[in-house]
């Protein structure tokens, strides 16, 4: 144990190991970023007796990266946080002195599979550019429904190394994975693994849209592939890696051989013999092509794991979208206020229109280079107006009066978060008719005025309840 290590040291966790540490991942490790996934980390190398460091400048219990950089000959391993730029000054220095680096889902990965935690774990792993959080929610539930000790794990509820060592034991990793996890896995193979779309995002953190879709496909490489071939970038990529056949494809549309899709207002699973009806597609939650699409997905790698059509049913039939991912957060006058705070990119964004006949588009923040021309030539006509702010608002203010010029548009110039979400739902709550959608879908991320996506559709969601109150407030004075 390293002097480094008694300071950032974590609580120690139980079961000790069940077979000893392979020798490359025995340390001394570096574990780059003191958040989340490194605090996890460390709990997880602690449970292992091994010998590490939590570095980070901003963490004041952990090594700074100045310092960690001039001992790195005192470490064996790399392990870094999701967050961490491949470029980041120690992960650069490290791989110059022939250093492994290795990503914390990566990590836990290859410990499982040398069984140190026990048995082997079932690997479920969902990744796509949206809908991500959505389906795996849904794979985990439809997993338990069919009798499996699931737990959702990776960017959705527990961390990968916290799941490894819980009590009671956890046998099926269901594992929301971000293009980044993916980046930093080398080895990492799941049972069976989802692809789900494709679109441009995080661009300045991988280089180039090629590096962004080449660490996704990591998904599809374990024994069960399956693709949304509704989405074309997906559907190229699966053509240029020469998957062909071997993917499980799902669609909106009836369902191919080999594949799930959607007839006579059912979820259908084609994968056997004969076309087996799953779930009604009628009231899924999140509503929409996107909530039907996020359910397919699910339901082709549950039923790849054994899971009856009852037990997907079931499991659909109980699911509740979470928060800032479509949620109706208040409904008065006819009129529906939806938050889907979670819509930071064009493509998101789309598919949260697509749900909506009449909406009262809110839009705006940190558009990070991303067009929303198409957007916005695709769904104007869904628009009974456009409400922007944020960092961007200009720039969606110009494409909607250049490809929707019919749609009204109010630009918010407050700069205060609370006073912006305000002056929001008071146009929109006098814009918005009966049968309207007021919707939150930005299509752009929240940092440049909020704390995160979460604050900002805890915001909406406050507001359209103020404006609520004072229209029930108005009525009961009339």
């Amino acid at each position: 144990m390293s002097q480094e290590r008694n300071s950032a040291r974590v609580a120690p966790v139980t079961p000790a190991p069940a077979n000893p540490v392979p020798g490359d991942l025995a340390g001394p490790i570096a574990v780059a970023g003191a958040g989340v996934s490194g605090m996890a980390t460390a709990r997880m190398l602690d449970a292992l007796g091994v010998d590490y460091t939590l570095v980070d400048d901003r963490a004041p219990r952990a090594l700074d990266v100045a310092t960690a950089i001039s001992r790195l000959e005192h470490y064996a391993l790399v392990v870094t946080s999701p967050g961490w730029n491949p470029e980041a000054e120690l992960l650069a220095a490290a791989r110059r002195r022939g250093i492994p680096v290795m990503g914390d889902v990566e990590l836990a990965w290859r410990l499982d599979e040398a069984e140190v935690f026990g048995p082997r774990r079932t690997w479920l792993v969902v990744t796509g550019t949206n809908g991500k959080t959505t389906t795996t929610a849904m794979l985990a539930a439809m997993m338990r429904r069919g009798g499996h000790r699931a737990e959702a794990v990776g960017n959705i509820g527990t961390a990968v190394s916290d799941a490894l060592h819980a009590q009671p034991r956890v046998d099926v990793l269901v594992a929301e994975l971000s293009s980044f996890q993916l980046h930093w896995s080398s080895r990492l193979t799941p049972d069976a693994g989802v692809l789900l779309n494709l679109a441009e995002d995080h661009l300045d953190w991988h280089g180039s849209y090629e590096a962004y879709a080449k660490a996704k496909a990591k998904a599809l490489r374990g024994g069960v592939a399956v693709a949304g071939m509704d989405d074309a970038e997906v559907r190229r990529l699966v053509h240029d890696l020469g998957l062909g056949a071997a993917v499980v494809p799902f669609t909106l549309g009836a369902p191919e051989a080999g594949g799930l899709g959607v007839a006579d207002g059912y979820l259908v699973d084609a994968t056997g013999g004969e076309p087996v009806r799953l779930a009604p597609a009628r009231g899924i939650q999140p509503p929409g092509p996107a909530g039907v699409l996020d359910a397919l997905a699910a339901a082709a790698i549950a039923r790849s794991q054994g899971v009856s059509p009852e037990a997907i049913a079931e499991a659909l039939g109980d699911f509740q979208v979470a928060g800032h991912r479509g949620q109706v957060v208040s409904e008065h006058g006819g009129v529906r206020w939806v938050d889907n705070s979670k819509a930071t990119n064009p493509h998101a964004a789309e598919a949260a229109l697509a749900a909506e006949e009449s909406v009262v588009w809110v839009a705006g923040g940190q558009l990070k280079g991303a067009d929303v021309s198409d957007l916005i030539r695709e769904h104007g006509h869904r628009m009974r107006a456009a409400i922007v702010l944020g960092q961007d608002r200009a720039i969606i203010a110009r494409a909607l009066e250049r490809y929707a010029p019919e749609v009204p548009v109010h630009v918010v110039e407050e700069a205060d978060p609370r006073a912006a979400m305000t002056r929001v739902a008071e146009l929109a709550g006098a814009i918005a008719r009966p049968g309207d959608a007021v919707l939150l879908a930005p299509a752009a991320a929240s940092l440049d005025m909020y704390a995160g996506m979460g604050q900002r559709g805890d915001m909406f969601a406050a507001a359209a309840l103020r404006v609520a109150a004072g229209d029930s407030a108005e009525g009961a004075g009339r």
